[in-house]
C-alpha cells in the first residue's frame, strides 16, 4: 500500500494556519469529529477552503448584472422597431398563433449578455491538448454573433483547462504503440452493440482490468462517459423509489435521475446533517400520499465535484448509507486515476472499502486521456446492467484504439506495464496541486476546494472582470476555462484550472507570474485571509510505498 509522508515542517504550515497538531494523523488526514449525527470520525485529505467575497463584491456583482439586464431591455426596444438588426431565429408572422417555437425570456441571456462575450468560449485548437496546445485565432464583425478564421495560430499556449491529469493525452510513439497495433488489427470502428457482434477481446480484457484495479467483483464499460450516468440511472431505480442528491452533482447525474421517474429530493453540499434529516424522513414518512416503504433510497455523490474543487466526505456518507440502509452510487468522473496513493479515487483516499460503495462510476475522459465510462461493483449489479441498460443495449461498442489507450493508461498506473511511470505521475499530479493551490492563496486569490483536489476554480465574481480576465491571460498564451451564470450561481462567476502530471514547475510559475500580474491589473484579489510562504513544503514532500 501507498501513503504519503511529509517533513516537519508540515506541522509548522498547518499549525500557522490554525489547526492543532493533535488533530493531524500522520498521513495529513485530520481527525475532527463530524459532529452529532453519524458519530464518524472525517478523514478529511487536508482542508477545504470556501471563503466568502467581502459585502462590496457581492453588491457590485449583482450591479452588473443589472446594469447588463437594463441595456439587453434597451437593445430589445431598438430591435423591435427596427434600429436595430436581430441575428437570432425569431418566429415568422404567419406562425405567431401557434405555439412559440423561441420564447424571448428565455433567449434574454443568449442574446444581450452571452453573444458579448462569446469569443472566450469554443476556441477552436489545432493541436494535441497537452500541457501546451495550438489555438486558431479568429475574429468576429459583427460582435461575436459569427466568426471567421484568420489563418493565424496562437503557438504553445499553456493549458490549463484541459481535465489531461496524469497527461495520457499525449503524442509520445512510444507509449502508443500497443494503440496503434489495435487499430491496424481491429481498426476504429466496431459498427454494432457488443450484444450483437461488437464484443472485442479487448473490451472483456479492460473491463477485468477495470475490476482488478478499482478492487471489486466486475465491471462493464460504456462508450460515452456522459450516457454511463444517464442512461444507467433509470434501470437501477425508478418509481417508487428514492434519489438523495448532492445539490452539485453534475448534470449526467440529474438527467439520468430524472428520466428514471423516481422522486428526488436534493441535500445540501456535503452536508451530512441535511442528508441525515432526510434520510430519517424517508424512513419515518415513506412514499407521500400512500406511506408505503420506498422500495429503494439511493444516495448519489460525486467524487471530486468539477465546479468546486470539492471532495466528497465519504467516510460519514458509507456510515449513514449503512445505519439508514440505503445504497450509495459514487461519480468519480474526476476522481478515479487522479487522487489516492495509487490513483484508485476517493475509496483509496479515505481508505474506505470498495465494497461499500454499491454503484462505482467513472469516466475515462480525465485520467485516461481517452473516451468513455463504467459501472463496477458487485457480479449481480453488472449482470443486470447488461441485460437493461439502454447504454448497453442500443449503444454501438468502444471503439478499439479507445479500448487499448485505456488498457495501456491502466497498465501504466498499475505498473503492469513494468514501469513506475503511472505512479510518478500521480505523484507529480499531487505535487503540482498543493504548490499551485498554495501560491494562490498566498497571492490572495479566493479558491474553492479541497488541497488535494486537481480542479482549482479562482472565484472572479463580476461579470466584467471574468471576460476580462479570460482575454488577459491569452494575450500572455495561457488558455484557461472561465465559468460564469447560469453554470455558477450568479455571484460566483469563476475561473476553473486543471492540473496535470505533465505540468512542469517552469510553467506553473510562468502561469502563477501572469495570475499575479492580472490580479493586480483587474482586482481580482479578494481574499482576506493571510496564509505563510511555506516553498519548502512542496519541493521536500515525498512519497514512500511500503509493501
Amino acid at each position: 500500500m501507498a501513503r504519503t509522508t511529509a517533513n516537519g515542517k508540515l506541522k509548522l504550515y498547518l499549525n500557522q494556519n490554525g489547526l492543532k497538531c493533535e488533530d493531524i494523523k500522520r498521513n495529513g488526514y485530520h481527525n475532527k469529529k463530524n459532529g452529532p449525527g453519524t458519530g464518524v470520525a472525517s478523514r478529511q485529505p487536508r482542508q477545504e477552503s470556501f471563503e466568502q467575497a467581502p459585502m462590496y463584491v457581492a453588491v457590485m456583482t449583482y450591479l452588473g448584472f443589472g446594469i447588463v439586464t437594463l441595456f439587453g431591455y434597451l437593445r430589445d426596444f431598438l430591435r423591435s422597431v427596427g434600429l436595430e438588426k436581430c441575428h437570432l431565429a425569431q418566429e415568422r408572422e404567419e406562425q405567431k398563433d401557434f405555439v412559440p417555437l423561441y420564447q424571448d425570456f428565455e433567449n434574454f441571456y443568449n442574446r444581450n449578455l452571452y453573444m458579448r462575450v462569446r469569443d472566450n468560449w469554443n476556441r477552436p485548437i489545432c493541436s494535441l491538448p497537452g500541457p501546451v496546445f495550438d489555438l486558431m485565432e479568429r475574429v468576429s464583425d459583427d460582435y461575436n454573433w459569427t466568426f471567421r478564421l484568420t489563418g493565424g495560430t496562437i503557438h504553445n499556449a499553456i493549458n490549463m483547462g484541459s481535465y489531461n491529469y496524469l497527461g495520457f493525452a499525449e503524442n509520445n510513439a512510444d507509449f502508443l504503440k500497443t494503440v496503434a497495433d489495435k487499430t491496424c488489427q481491429y481498426g476504429v470502428g466496431v459498427g454494432s452493440t457488443r450484444q450483437e457482434i461488437g464484443n472485442l477481446g479487448i473490451h472483456e480484457e479492460l473491463e477485468q482490468l477495470v475490476a482488478n484495479f478499482l478492487r471489486v467483483e466486475s465491471s462493464m464499460t460504456f462508450g460515452m462517459g456522459f450516457a454511463t450516468n444517464s442512461m444507467n440511472i433509470p434501470a437501477l431505480v425508478g418509481k417508487g423509489c428514492l434519489i438523495l442528491s448532492d445539490e452539485l452533482n453534475h448534470t449526467s447525474l440529474i438527467l439520468g435521475a430524472r428520466l428514471s421517474g423516481a422522486l428526488i429530493r436534493v441535500f445540501k453540499h456535503n452536508n451530512m446533517h441535511s442528508l441525515e434529516k432526510m434520510l430519517r424522513e424517508a424512513i419515518s414518512s415513506g412514499q407521500p400520499r400512500t406511506h408505503r416503504p420506498w422500495k429503494k433510497i439511493l444516495i448519489m455523490v460525486e467524487g471530486i465535484y468539477s465546479m468546486e474543487g470539492s471532495l466528497v466526505r465519504l467516510p460519514e456518507i458509507v456510515a449513514l448509507k449503512k445505519k439508514y440502509k440505503a445504497y450509495l452510487y459514487l461519480d468519480e468522473a474526476h476522481s478515479i486515476g487522479a487522487v489516492g496513493p495509487t490513483g484508485r479515487g476517493v475509496t483509496e483516499l479515505f481508505n474506505v472499502n470498495p465494497s461499500d460503495v454499491d454503484v462505482m462510476m467513472g469516466t475515462f475522459t480525465k485520467s485516461f486521456g481517452a473516451a468513455g465510462g463504467y459501472i463496477a461493483g458487485k457480479k449481480e449489479l453488472v449482470d443486470y446492467l447488461r441485460s437493461h441498460s439502454h447504454s448497453a443495449v442500443y449503444a454501438t461498442a468502444m471503439s478499439p484504439p479507445v479500448t487499448e489507450q485505456i488498457i495501456r493508461a491502466m497498465k501504466c498506473i498499475m505498473g503492469k506495464d513494468g514501469s513506475t511511470e503511472g505512479i510518478r505521475r500521480i505523484h507529480k499530479l499531487a505535487e503540482n496541486t498543493r504548490y499551485f493551490r498554495a501560491r494562490l492563496k498566498e497571492m490572495g486569490f479566493i479558491i474553492y476546494g479541497n488541497d488535494d483536489s486537481p480542479v482549482v476554480p479562482i472565484l472572479l465574481y463580476m461579470p466584467g472582470k471574468v471576460v476580462a480576465f479570460a482575454r488577459e491571460m491569452l494575450e500572455r498564451k495561457i488558455g484557461v476555462v472561465v465559468v460564469g451564470f447560469p453554470a455558477t450561481p450568479i455571484t460566483e462567476a469563476r475561473a476553473r484550472f486543471c492540473l496535470s502530471a505533465a505540468h512542469t514547475r517552469a510553467m506553473l510559475n510562468q502561469v502563477l507570474h501572469h495570475m499575479n500580474e492580472v490580479g493586480d491589473h483587474l482586482c481580482l484579489k479578494f481574499s482576506r485571509l493571510k496564509y505563510s510562504s511555506c516553498p519548502n513544503l512542496h519541493d521536500e514532500m515525498d512519497f514512500e510505498l511500503v509493501s
